[in-house]
């Protein structure tokens, strides 16, 4: 089965005083049945990743170029990323494909690099509210998956993120049945591709997951956790979606 996992994305949130919700989620879950990842602004990494030594909890980054060094003003590496403390890197989230326009073609080089430091790759792919409402879901996702994921993955190396564009941070969340649709087109690709391993891979949702809504997101098929962004920056908040995880 694939493994549970419950990942925060902190996004351009959170300075030093915001490592005392790493300390209270440590305390409240010491040994989750799922796993447990935050991914905190660059800054933050290497403080947090100290931080949680020694706990259940794993730390990643929230992006990484596809060079490991080199004149790229404002970019981090994924050694750089791993020599920090990571062990996870979210790639290809829709803020990223929106504010920088990374392609698919450029997400695929930057998780090679990422598999290459060592890293676990947190791949999101996701229709925008247009394609949705133009009923070109499957084929958006299934296009991303073709062209963002690279050769040789394993379940141990990669996690797929579902997060509908429209549904992120707006407090709307598609019906179970959209999900579930969409997970299962996933899975399908996902097999077809990589055989076996296509079946231990984790698929997880995000979009506006919440500790009220979490049970419920938690119960469909081939949902196996969560990405989540606002719900993740505080430890009370994000501490409910992993109880549903951990749950269900």
């Amino acid at each position: 089965m694939p493994r549970k996992i419950a990942a925060g994305n902190w996004k351009m949130n959170g300075v030093g005083a915001a490592l005392s919700e790493i300390d209270a989620l440590i305390a409240a879950h010491p040994t989750p049945v799922s796993r447990i990842v935050i991914c905190p602004p660059a800054t933050l990494i290497h403080r947090m990743a100290a931080r949680a030594q020694g706990s259940a909890l794993a730390i990643g980054g929230q992006t990484c170029h596809t060079a490991s060094k080199g004149a790229h003003t404002g970019d981090i590496s994924a050694t750089m990323l791993a020599e920090a403390g990571a062990t996870h890197v979210i790639l290809g989230h829709s803020e990223r494909r929106a504010d920088h326009g990374e392609t698919d073609a450029q997400i695929n080089a930057q998780a090679q690099a990422a598999l290459a430091a060592g890293l676990t790759v947190i791949l999101c792919i996701g229709e925008t509210e247009a394609e949705r409402d133009a009923d070109v879901t499957l084929a958006v996702v299934e296009t991303q998956l073709a062209h963002s994921v690279p050769e040789g993955v394993t379940a141990a190396n990669l996690v797929i993120a579902y997060e509908p564009v429209w549904a992120i941070g707006t407090g709307r969340v598609p019906t179970t049945d959209q999900i579930a649709e969409v997970h299962a087109a996933i899975r399908t690709h996902l097999v077809t591709r990589f055989g076996e391993q296509g079946h231990e891979i984790s698929v997880l949702y995000g979009g506006s997951v919440k500790p009220d809504n979490a049970a419920q997101i938690f119960a469909v098929p081939d949902v196996n956790g969560a990405l989540v962004g606002g719900a993740s920056l505080k430890a009370a908040d994000f501490g409910g979606i992993i109880t549903a995880l951990d749950a269900a």
